[in-house]
C-alpha cells in the first residue's frame, strides 16, 4: 500500500475530484447525525471557480494512488467577492488583521469518509504550512460553531478563535493559525 501523497492540485481531474468530495460532504447531502459526528462542508464551488483559485495559488490535496481523498482549498483575498457567503468573513478579517501582516484563507478542508482518522487532516495542514508559510504570516479560516468535529480538529492543529459572529442564524468562529 502506497502512502498518502500530499501535493498541490495541478490537473482539471484533481479539481473535479475536489468538487465531487464537496458534494458528497455538503451539509445538504448528509444527515443531522452525520453532521454532528463527521462534520460537513457549507460551500460548494464550481469547477471553474476552483480552477481560477488554483491558478492564483494551487490548492493542497491528499491522494491515495490517483484518487483525491482530501483537500484544503487555498483562497487569496482577491477572491473575496466571488463567494457571497464569505464576504462577511473578509470584512471582519480587514478589521482584525494588522495591515502589516499577510494572510491566506483556508477556504475549506474535507477528507473522504473512508480515509478519516488516518492523520490526513493534520497532513494537509502540515503540507499547507510547509508550502505557504514563506509567503504568509497567517492562515485564517472560519468554522461553524455547531461543527464540533471541525472545531476541535482545527484547535488541535494550532488554530485559535479570534472572532465570533452570527450570520443567517449560524454562529461562525474565525480562526487564525499564526505562522510567524
Amino acid at each position: 500500500m502506497k502512502p498518502i501523497l500530499y501535493k498541490r492540485a495541478s490537473t482539471l481531474d484533481e479539481l473535479e475530484q475536489i468538487r465531487t468530495l464537496q458534494l458528497q460532504n455538503s451539509s445538504e447531502s448528509i444527515s443531522s447525525e452525520e453532521k454532528l459526528q463527521e462534520g460537513f462542508v457549507t460551500v460548494q464551488h464550481s469547477v471553474a471557480l476552483l480552477e481560477q483559485m488554483n491558478s492564483a495559488c494551487a490548492h493542497i490535496i491528499a491522494k491515495d494512488n490517483d484518487i483525491v481523498v482530501g483537500f484544503a482549498l487555498v483562497m487569496l483575498s482577491g477572491f473575496r467577492n466571488e463567494i457571497e457567503v464569505l464576504i462577511p468573513l473578509f470584512e471582519r478579517i480587514d478589521e482584525l488583521v494588522p495591515k502589516d501582516k499577510t494572510y491566506v484563507i483556508m477556504g475549506q478542508i474535507c477528507i473522504d469518509k473512508n480515509h478519516r482518522k488516518q492523520g490526513i487532516f493534520r497532513g494537509l495542514y502540515h503540507f499547507y504550512k510547509e508550502e505557504l508559510h514563506h509567503k504568509f504570516d497567517y492562515l485564517i479560516t472560519e468554522v461553524a460553531a455547531i461543527n464540533l468535529r471541525s472545531m476541535s480538529a482545527h484547535e488541535a492543529a494550532g488554530f485559535k478563535i479570534i472572532d465570533t459572529f452570527e450570520e443567517d442564524g449560524i454562529v461562525w468562529n474565525i480562526m487564525l493559525w499564526d505562522w510567524t
